[in-house]
């Protein structure tokens, strides 16, 4: 499993961005922005299961990102990752941070949304 703390730490490491928290209403979704044009490269979020199709009731934590759609069909048949959550499909994935996922692939898959979105 990783936590969103992980995630926080990597992104501020690696790009010198803090999470942004826009939503009164929903205080726990972060987004990662780009400093320059202020364009999305990522979000964290705490969903229930049903959502995602998973048939449960408990909250979780997901990562979306922006992914090249040339890609986006063969990581869906990768554990972890799943259509994108309220984001174009097209361009988007959800990926869970319950472990089935694997970190370093994670931060890669990161790194690909900031690189699409600057």
């Amino acid at each position: 499993m990783i936590s969103r703390e992980e995630i926080f730490a990597y992104v501020k490491d690696k790009y010198h961005i803090e999470p942004d928290y826009p939503w009164v209403r929903t205080p726990n979704y972060a987004i990662f922005r780009h400093k320059t044009n202020r364009k999305w490269f990522g979000a964290i979020v705490d969903i229930t299961e049903d959502k995602l199709g998973l048939g449960g009731n408990k909250l979780i934590d997901i990562l979306l990102v922006k992914c090249d759609p040339v890609l986006i069909g063969s990581l869906r048949n990768e554990g972890g990752i799943l259509p994108a959550y309220h984001m174009n499909k097209e361009h988007w994935i959800t990926i869970l941070l319950d472990g089935t996922y694997p970190k370093e692939s994670m931060f890669t898959l990161i790194g690909l949304s900031y690189d699409l979105t600057k």
